[in-house]
């Protein structure tokens, strides 16, 4: 039987890739090394192993590859994280990053590359590798360290921007030139998109998934998952940017729903194999003898990566507030490139528009690079040293007092959040208005005089005046449908006003100019007429009708304004309900009415060949291995409770257990290994003792009457009063749970206590 080129090729390449990356995980050397050296080998380019035979269907999965890791990357973004770093991230990521484009543009010249070669190598050197921090990360014990919250915030950034990036390079390859005001309307257009595309997607896509959340099971939710990553794709393509972009797009969007990590551990597999291939299809065009050829300008390019990197990201982090040592830790822990240097240059072969030696050039700087990262982050101490014995006092005294300086950051002024609003509502509702003309313009109005023709009787072919009047009639119904989408939103463009914070309130305070405020609400006023008079002169052919048309519509936006607002208010809290979902789960979880940690009481009996017997529960430790309380121990027809820590363990003890689900289902599995443990649930006990009857999960909250704010929980005699146990203690948003004896009680603090039930109540 013929079996197909594809499945022995795929055959060859996951054979090869399993058994190195075996060898590489050994070592300890990321896995991502280990996928390019078996593209080297399975490759055309040495003859010592069985090559791949059709390439192309390679390069294909390749791109899948790129696919499903900018779609995955996406499911990691998130808008809100982005806003929520704060500005030292994003300071730090784009000095760093316009001076390693920078470095890399003027390498490329002197090194007499052509000017996109230059171009494209600026994008390769300029960002660095997640997969391959994160796990150097993990090695080295560092994600606990403060700096790592620095260089997380700075790797959302570059992948950012590396996106954008890649859609700006695929402009200048297809117009072979570059021209400033060509970039800005790619840039405006591209931005634009992401805008049209985000506020659709949210307002959409949480609503489905909540629709049909009974129908979603793994399997569902990643098949419809990747439908709309792939039809992301196509749409991308469609309007002229890159099919990453797509995937980035939609991950980004699903990132927002209460499904993004179940979506994201769903799709890990599938990444993984398509990610494989595609890092296997980058060792596929290494050319051994190219590196060697030019092995000075990898040289070159690897001392630029690692000093410039460590340098630039280094000076954004002082700039934007870090002190020095901190700034040091993140500099050279992103001193590498990595996949979006693969998938920059992988973009400029496909356009055909760079040279194909920079290809391998990349691959063998970031394959050093990669190997030099552990080293580099073991590197700022030594450094910190000789900083330190150089630099002279009066630099130390003021970098410390910048850093301290731009840790308090004072409250935002009126005029910030005055200006911060009208920004955003002009951007956003523009943003939606443009939206809905260029979906009437292009995809509706090719339909309506076919309409026109066909059911109102309009059309003739002997008469232009009837075409006149065909065109006419377009005309109007395009600025009917077309006003009547765009109101609630040209009302909020014109009349939208800041809950929060009044624009009055500066209004009526003379302190203050109304000058700005007046030209603020001008400016939105005139951007609404902009918009109107932009639409209506695409879609009407007769001047007056124009004018006319204009006046009847800022009218009605001001007749109906009241309809519109109200239309509009359910229109954002649709979106923002959205929005926020994850985050209203999370505090529903949280405020549950049994308790923010799920707990409840079990039972264990311990039978007579348990190894524990004889131990006390403190050598026993089970509350500080799995976090669970013993509440109580009937032994007999005794009742201890609540048991002391130099309590010991006898045979047939009955333990109740307090804990979550989670916590009892590590601790009975824990159980199973020393003793074969029966577990009865409450209900299942025999409640014949009236004391146990009395036992309970019960809370009650720090006010005036019990008399217990300021105290400590050991000051309290909550134990003795209650004769019960502090199991856990509701603050705010916070929680503690087994807090300590000396955690003082605040008012409103929600307490719960496992004890006698009717003693707790007292405390109420």
């Amino acid at each position: 039987m013929h079996i197909p080129v594809l499945i022995s090729d795929l055959t060859l390449i996951l054979s090869i890739a399993g058994l190195v990356t075996l060898f590489f995980k050994k070592i300890k050397q990321p896995v991502v090394l280990g996928y390019i050296l078996s593209g080297l080998l399975v490759g055309p380019n040495l003859q010592f192993f069985p090559s791949v035979i059709d390439i192309g269907n390679i390069k294909i999965w390749g791109e899948l590859g790129v696919i499903f890791l900018l779609f995955s990357l996406g499911l990691e973004f998130s808008f809100k994280k982005v806003l929520a770093l704060g500005p030292a991230p994003a300071i730090t990521g784009i000095i760093e990053l316009l001076a390693m484009m920078v470095l890399g543009v003027g390498l490329g010249k002197l090194l007499g590359w052509s000017q996109m070669d230059a171009l494209f190598l600026g994008g390769i050197i300029a960002i660095s590798s997640t997969t391959i921090i994160f796990r150097a990360f993990d090695e080295l014990g560092l994600k606990t360290k403060s700096f790592t919250k620095l260089v997380l915030g700075v790797l959302i950034i570059e992948d950012l921007f590396a996106v954008l990036l890649m859609v700006m390079l695929s402009t200048m390859a297809v117009s072979k030139h570059i021209e400033g005001w060509e970039l800005v309307v790619s840039l405006s257009k591209l931005v634009f998109f992401l805008l049209a595309w985000f506020l659709t997607g949210i307002f959409i896509l949480p609503t489905v998934f909540k629709r049909t959340n009974k129908h979603l099971n793994s399997e569902t939710l990643m098949v419809v998952s990747i439908a709309l990553c792939f039809a992301m794709v196509v749409a991308a393509s469609s309007l002229g940017f890159s099919p990453a972009l797509g995937a980035f797009a939609m991950g980004s969007l699903l990132a927002e729903t209460v499904f993004a990590e179940k979506i994201e551990h769903n799709i890990q597999p599938v990444k993984n194999l398509f990610g494989a291939i595609f890092f296997v299809s980058v060792g596929m065009l290494i050319e051994p003898n190219v590196l060697v050829e030019y092995g000075f300008e990898v040289l070159v390019l690897t001392l630029a990566v690692v000093l410039g990197k460590t340098i630039f990201i280094s000076i954004g982090a002082l700039v934007s507030g870090k002190p020095l040592q901190q700034s040091l830790e993140a500099g050279t822990s992103m001193a590498q490139i990595g996949e979006f240097s693969f998938i920059i240059a992988t973009l400029g072969l496909s356009l055909n528009v760079i040279s194909p030696q920079l290809y391998p050039i990349a691959v063998g700087v970031s394959v050093i690079t990669t190997f030099l990262t552990p080293y580099m982050m073991k590197t700022p101490g030594p450094i910190l040293t000789r900083l330190n014995h150089w630099m002279p006092n009066s630099w130390k005294n003021r970098l410390d007092n910048y850093a301290a300086g731009s840790q308090h950051i004072g409250a935002e002024s009126k005029w910030k959040k005055v200006v911060e609003f009208y920004t955003q509502v002009i951007a956003i509702n523009s943003a939606i208005i443009v939206a809905i003309m260029l979906l009437m313009y292009f995809v509706i109005m090719p339909f309506v005089p076919e309409f026109i023709v066909n059911f109102m009787g309009l059309g003739g072919s002997n008469s232009g005046q009837t075409i006149w009047v065909n065109l006419e009639v377009v005309g109007q119904i395009m600025a009917f449908l077309g006003f009547i989408l765009m109101m609630p939103f040209l009302w909020a463009l014109v009349s939208k006003k800041l809950k929060n914070y009044s624009g009055a309130a500066l209004w009526m305070n003379m302190e203050y100019s109304r000058g700005p405020l007046f030209m603020l609400e001008l400016l939105r006023v005139i951007v609404a007429v902009l918009l109107i008079f932009i639409y209506l002169s695409f879609v009407y052919y007769n001047l007056w009708s124009l004018i006319i048309t204009m006046a009847v519509a800022l009218t009605m936006v001001f007749v109906f304004r009241n309809r519109l607002q109200d239309f509009y208010g359910k229109l954002e809290s649709h979106f923002l309900e959205n929005l926020n979902e994850k985050e209203i789960l999370e505090q529903q979880k949280k405020r549950s009415h049994l308790s923010p940690w799920d707990g409840h009481l079990s039972t264990y009996t311990v039978p007579a060949n348990s190894p524990c017997l004889g131990k006390t529960l403190e050598i026993l430790a089970w509350r500080e291995l799995f976090g669970v309380n013993v509440a109580y121990i009937e032994r007999g027809n005794r009742l201890i409770f609540p048991p002391q820590k130099d309590e010991v363990i006898y045979p047939y003890d009955l333990l109740g257990i307090i804990g979550t689900d989670n916590q009892l289902k590590q601790f009975i599995e824990y159980l199973q290994y020393t003793f074969q443990v029966s577990e009865l649930s409450n209900q299942q006990t025999d409640n014949t003792s009236p004391e146990k009857e009395e036992i309970d999960l019960q809370k009650f909250i720090v006010n005036p009457k019990n008399e217990l704010r300021g105290q400590t929980i050991r000051d309290s005699k909550i134990r003795e009063r209650t004769d019960g146990l502090v199991v856990g203690i509701e603050r705010g948003n916070e929680r503690i749970l087994n807090p300590a004896s000396d955690t003082k009680f605040q008012c409103d603090d929600v307490v719960w206590v496992v004890g006698n039930k009717s003693k707790i109540a007292r405390l109420q």
